[in-house]
């Protein structure tokens, strides 16, 4: 996760203008909505008439930024703060929301995630526990919250929807990130598993990207010929994964689904990650173009 703690400028003015449409709107939180794709997440959402709750952690000024874009579409946001390391931030997390959109959500994108590298090899317990509380537990428990928020509504009232960002890693697997792809695996059979027991106040499906963004260590040219990797040899679009979870928000009939948004990435197998992968083939390039000046009169 890389948002900010910090709270937003004017949060008075936030809960007033959560309150002008809290009787009818659609509310959705978007953890991690303040950068990359939680952005496009954001938008997204409010473009087709949601009011949008943008979580972030440390990124105070980015997601003021978004609350600014999605007033200037006409829509009303709020951005709320605060880390997503245990069930109690989560909770914390919650019920700051509630108290800023008058007490409505329909829809949580559990987005924020963390990504550290390791190995089966080199792992360590309060990395793997540490991506395990982020990336699965904080999810779980959100969607829970959101279970308990709708439980006991009105017979025929639209079911709430969860929907989680997963990584098609979860479908491709490789030896890198090993404790990120641990809990990824985990949050992928919890869709399911969630589906069948918040059922019918929660409908819960997931998302599961390819490489969308440079990151890390990544530099451009590998990020260039990493984003090619997949069938249909070109970059993933970030707001088509941001159009599909979307989608399966608003559908009253899809529950217990996760749609690759990859460009067929998943059915490219490698050996290791694919920025490593694209790095050997970078480094294959740039020595056979040496041998070829070498040869050269």
């Amino acid at each position: 996760m890389s948002d900010n703690a910090a709270r937003p400028p004017n949060p008075a003015s936030d809960r007033d203008t959560a309150a002008a449409g809290a009787g009818t709107a659609r509310w959705v939180l978007v953890t991690g909505g303040a950068k990359r794709l939680g952005r496009e997440l954001c938008l997204a959402f409010a473009r087709q008439g949601w009011q949008v709750a943008c979580h972030y952690h440390r990124s105070a000024d980015a997601a003021q930024e978004v609350v600014a874009q999605i007033a200037a579409l006409g829509g009303q946001a709020v951005a709320v703060a605060g880390p997503l390391h245990s069930e109690a931030d989560a909770r914390a997390l919650f019920a700051q929301v509630l108290e800023r959109t008058g007490g409505r959500l329909d829809c949580v994108v559990n987005n924020a995630s963390l990504f550290e590298p390791d190995t089966a090899a080199d792992f360590s317990e309060e990395a793997l526990w540490a991506q395990m509380r982020t990336n699965l537990v904080v999810p779980a428990t959100l969607a829970r919250l959101l279970h308990g928020l709708h439980a006991g509504g009105p017979a025929g009232t639209p079911a709430a929807s969860v929907v989680h960002v997963l990584d098609q890693k979860v479908f491709n697997l490789n030896p890198d990130y090993y404790s990120y792809t641990l809990s990824k695996l985990a949050l992928e059979r919890s869709v399911a598993l969630q589906a069948q027991a918040l059922a019918p106040q929660v409908r819960v499906n997931a998302v599961a990207p390819g490489l969308l963004y440079q990151s890390g260590p990544q530099t451009a040219d590998n990020f260039a010929a990493a984003s090619h990797a997949n069938l249909l040899r070109r970059p993933i679009d970030p707001a088509q994964v941001a159009q599909t979870a979307l989608f399966l928000a608003g559908n009253p009939c899809i529950t217990g689904t996760s749609v690759c948004v990859d460009n067929g990435q998943h059915l490219v197998p490698t050996e290791r990650d694919i920025m490593f992968v694209a790095e050997q083939v970078l480094h294959g390039a740039t020595a056979a173009k040496n041998n070829e000046q070498g040869d050269l009169p």
